[in-house]
């Protein structure tokens, strides 16, 4: 894994509020990428920047055994204009430790790197983490998925 500093961009998309307890989340995100897929979210978007889809984790309330929100959805210029039903939500610009994953999306790649996350010894800030899933994810048989942690400089 490597740091980087990232600035700040601003998403919109849609949200759940969920937490890792008692197996909410492996619920709700499923739940929640499913009606991603079923809405044409990106149509709806003005100042789209690119059709890469980002799934981040904000607003937790302590770590990642305490809630926190979901956002699905993409890069957008700027949240002058939120269309009805959807959120926008700006990252805030710091230090981020970069993983890449590369394997198979239907069997659990992604899930597999937070368990490792989870366990690894990471000074995480807890502000926003987040996936991204380029070109490379298109097929999710072989995909490569990046994923971000804020952590503390």
């Amino acid at each position: 894994m490597e740091n980087q500093i990232i600035p700040s961009f601003s998403v919109i998309g849609i949200t759940v509020r969920t937490s890792n307890a008692a197996g909410h989340a492996e619920k709700d995100i499923p739940e929640l990428w499913n009606k991603f897929h079923s809405s044409n979210i990106a149509a709806q978007l003005p100042g789209l920047v690119s059709h890469d889809v980002y799934s981040i984790y904000t607003a937790y309330d302590g770590d990642h055994a305490q809630p926190y929100t979901t956002l699905i959805g993409y890069r957008v210029e700027n949240l002058d204009h939120i269309p009805e039903g959807l959120s926008g939500l700006l990252i805030e610009g710091g230090t981020y430790q970069k993983l890449t994953v590369k394997g198979n999306l239907l069997k659990g790649l992604v899930f597999d790197a937070w368990l490792e996350i989870w366990n690894a010894d990471i000074p995480r800030a807890y502000t926003a983490d987040f996936e991204v899933y380029g070109e490379q994810a298109l097929n999710p048989e072989n995909a490569e998925v990046d994923i971000y942690l804020s952590v503390t400089a």
